[in-house]
C-alpha cells in the first residue's frame, strides 16, 4: 500500500503507556500500573512473541550451555564449534533464508504489538540493486527487524522482485545456535566482504540485480542517543555505506523508522556525562554499547525490558541513483561527498514531509550530531 493511501488513515502517534512525561523537560511519576488479568488472547500472544524476540540470543546461549552440560553431545559440539569459528556462511553472499520462518504468523503478531507498518513512497524497479539505510538505530531496531527480516509488513508485496537482507554484527554469527536462527531469518554480516558479495553475486543476472541490503547506519553508537520524542543521528561521519554503493553500483535508499526511539526510556547522556563516558569506553574496547534503558514488563506497563506499545512507521524514501565506479580501489572522494550530501538531503526531506503525520508528539527536530 503506497504511503499516499495511508496518510489519510493515520492516527496521532501518541507516546502512550509511559509513566513519565518528558515534555518541556518535566518528569511526572505515576507509579507502577499492573496489566489486568482479562486481556485478550491475541494481545497475550503479541507480548509473548515480542518477549521471545527480545530474548532470542539469551535463549540460544542458555540452550547451548545446557547441551554442553551433557557429555553425550560433546562429540557433536566440538566439530560444531570449530565450524562456527571458521565458517564464512554469513559473509559468502549465499542466501540461507527459510521463507516459512520469515513468513510465520508469529511475526504478524510481533508487528501488531506496536503496531508496525511499512510505507512505500516510490516504486523501486527490480532491475537495480539497493542499499537501504535505516535510521535511527534505537535500542534494538525493532522496526528494521519487522520490515526487513520478516514478511509481517509485506515487503515482498510492496517491492516485488527485490530480495532484501538485513545486516547485523559479524560477531552475532559466532554465537552457537543463534547463528542458524539468524541466517534462517535472512540476516547476514555487516562486514565489507559480506556486503560486496550480496550485491555482486546472485540475483536475476548473477551480479546482484534485484538484491538489496539494509544497514542500520548509525550503529551501536547511535543507540545512546535514542530518547523518546527525538531523532539524533550519527551520519556525517558515516560514509562507508556510500563508498560501498559506489563500488557496487547500488542505489542508496534512505529509510526512517518513525517511533523507533519511542519504544524505550534510557538514561540521558547529557544529564549523566560520567555514565556516558563509561559507555563510550565499552564501545571503544568491546565494539558494542550498553544503553541503560527500561520500558514495560510482561505484567506491568512501567518497569521491564519489553518495548512500549507505541506505533512504528517505517517509511522508505526515494532512491538516489549511483554510478558504479570503474576503479573500485580508487573511488572519487568528491563523488562520495556528493552522494552523501544527496542522501542527507533526501533523508531530511523525508523527515520534513512525514514528521507531522508520524511524529506529531516530537519534542525536537531531526538533528545530525556526528
Amino acid at each position: 500500500m503506497a504511503i499516499a493511501e495511508r496518510k489519510s488513515k493515520v492516527q496521532h502517534n501518541g507516546l502512550t503507556n509511559s509513566h513519565t512525561d518528558k515534555r518541556n523537560g518535566t518528569s511526572e511519576k505515576h507509579g507502577t500500573r499492573w496489566a489486568p488479568l482479562n486481556i485478550g488472547l491475541e494481545r497475550r500472544l503479541q507480548t509473548f512473541v515480542v518477549l521471545y524476540h527480545t530474548l532470542t540470543m539469551a535463549i540460544c546461549l542458555t540452550l547451548f550451555f545446557f547441551v554442553c552440560a551433557m557429555p553425550l553431545f560433546w562429540p557433536l559440539l566440538v566439530p560444531y564449534l570449530a565450524y562456527i569459528l571458521f565458517s564464512n556462511a554469513a559473509t559468502s553472499g549465499t542466501l540461507r533464508r527459510k521463507q516459512w520462518l520469515r513468513s510465520s504468523r508469529a511475526w504478524k503478531l510481533y508487528a501488531s504489538y506496536f503496531p508496525a507498518r511499512l510505507h512505500r513512497t516510490q516504486v523501486l524497479p527490480p532491475t537495480r540493486k539497493y542499499i537501504f539505510g535505516y535510521h535511527p538505530h534505537g535500542i534494538i531496531s525493532h522496526g528494521a527487524f519487522a520490515a526487513f527480516a520478516t514478511e509481517a509488513l509485506g515487503f515482498s508485496n510492496l517491492f516485488p522482485g527485490i530480495t532484501n537482507t538485513l545486516l547485523t554484527l559479524d560477531s552475532n554469527f559466532r554465537i552457537p545456535f543463534y547463528r542458524e536462527y539468524a541466517m534462517g531469518m535472512g540476516l547476514a554480516s555487516v562486514s565489507r566482504e559480506s556486503c560486496e558479495n550480496l550485491l555482486t553475486k546472485g540475483g536475476a543476472d548473477g551480479e546482484g540485480m534485484g538484491r538489496a541490503i539494509t544497514i542500520v547506519v548509525g550503529g551501536a553508537r547511535e543507540s545512546l542517543d535514542a530518547q523518546p520524542g527525538s531523532l539524533r543521528l550519527i551520519l556525517n561521519s558515516r560514509k562507508g555505506f556510500v563508498k560501498l554503493a559506489a563500488r557496487t553500483g547500488a542505489d542508496l535508499v534512505p529509510v526512517l523508522g518513525f517511533g523507533e526511539n519511542d519504544l524505550y526510556d534510557q538514561v540521558d547522556s547529557e544529564q549523566h556525562p560520567f555514565i556516558h563516558k563509561i559507555q563510550m569506553l565499552i564501545k571503544k574496547f568491546m565494539g558494542f554499547t550498553v544503553p541503560l534503558f527500561h520500558a514495560r514488563g510482561v505484567f506491568n506497563y512501567d518497569v521491564g525490558l519489553m518495548p512500549y506499545r507505541r506505533p512504528l512507521n517505517v517509511v522508505v524514501g526515494k532512491p538516489i541513483e549511483v554510478i558504479k565506479q570503474r576503479h573500485q580501489d580508487k573511488v572519487d572522494e568528491e563523488y562520495i561527498n556528493e552522494l552523501h550530501n544527496k542522501y542527507v538531503q533526501e533523508l531530511t526531506r523525508l523527515w520534513d514531509e512525514w514528521k507531522d503525520v508520524y511524529a506529531s508528539n516530537r519534542t525536537s527536530e531531526l538533528e545530525i550530531v556526528a
